[in-house]
């Protein structure tokens, strides 16, 4: 059996994006409740998440952005004014828990403390770029996150698979001319925020280090897994990662409020474990999944499950 890390932060449930918005505190709930009742939590090993410092997000965000973000919500401003992500008083602090809990997931991780990790928490982060926050999303956790393996942990190349149903724009841009991080993306499109086409390929040292995938509405599991036997495997041959990092939204299953992909539990759980093999052949099976989106309960319940199951396989 193998040794799978989570992270779940209650302190990310106070950040109240308003009623009726789908990227609610119940998220987090139903994921905990899946866990549960799949008798999947106590099998995992539980880490604490922690404040990600200014020097910490200074890695992947310039410090006018961290001083707009909280100028903004001092001031009781309800969205930011980069773009659609909603605010709270509590807000700025969940983020910072949010990011906080990816670098614990990969300092556990990298230290060999554990096999893989799955961080559910929320805000989101996939569509923060450098000084916009859009998308429901404030910091960018997974970007965050390689910069962290690289910067404190001795990771040389890491590689970032995306396969939340929205492409990943904020992670892609902030490492767009960066050949240490692959950055891999498999989404639906057309459908917001609109980036992703199969020509948005990295630019200077970067080009050919961003590599998307996008596929029409009623795409399932065959797919998404298609395109990562097609595309992602003969790229990371040569890329010799040293972490493997998954910017995991289940809103590409079946009936997600936002989307219109067709992937199942069985789906996910195939994925995943697709991913587990490729981290062990070349990262020595150094895995951390970050939840994205996804925005039925019920999908929620029980993709992450399948998700964290397939984490824990030996």
């Amino acid at each position: 059996m193998g040794r799978t890390g989570l992270v779940w932060e209650p302190r990310c449930l106070l950040h109240q994006p308003g009623l009726g918005h789908p990227e609610r505190p119940q998220r987090l709930e139903a994921i905990r409740n899946g866990l549960e009742q799949a008798e999947l939590w106590e099998r995992c090993e539980q880490l604490a998440a922690r404040f990600a410092s200014d020097s910490e997000l200074l890695r992947c965000h310039t410090a006018p952005y961290l001083q707009l973000v909280s100028q903004e919500i001092d001031a009781g401003r309800q969205s930011l004014s980069t773009g659609d992500t909603s605010l709270s008083a509590d807000t700025e602090d969940a983020a910072r828990l949010a990011a906080g809990g990816a670098l614990v997931a990969v300092e556990a991780v990298m230290g060999g403390r554990v096999d893989n990790a799955f961080v559910a928490v929320r805000p989101p982060g996939h569509h923060a770029s450098s000084d916009q926050g859009m998308g429901f999303c404030l910091f960018n956790n997974v970007a965050l996150a390689a910069r962290h393996a690289q910067a404190s942990c001795g990771a040389e190349r890491v590689l970032i698979v995306d396969w939340d149903v929205h492409h990943g724009n904020g992670t892609q841009a902030i490492f767009w001319r960066d050949p240490t991080v692959l950055f891999f993306s498999v989404h639906q499109a057309p459908l917001y925020p609109g980036s992703g086409a199969a020509s948005e390929q990295g630019a200077g040292q970067g080009l050919g280090f961003t590599i998307n995938c996008p596929l029409p509405a009623c795409s399932g599991g065959t797919d998404v897994l298609g395109a990562l036997q097609e595309h992602l495997v003969p790229a990371v041959e040569g890329f010799r990662p040293s972490l493997v990092l998954l910017s995991s939204g289940f809103d590409g299953m079946a009936g997600d409020p936002l989307a219109n992909l067709q992937l199942t539990t069985t789906d996910v759980a195939d994925l995943t474990g697709f991913m587990k093999t490729l981290a062990t052949r070349h990262a020595k099976g150094r895995l951390v999944s970050l939840l994205e989106g996804g925005y039925g309960l019920g999908n929620l319940a029980k993709g992450t499950a399948a998700h964290v199951e397939a984490l824990l396989v030996g």
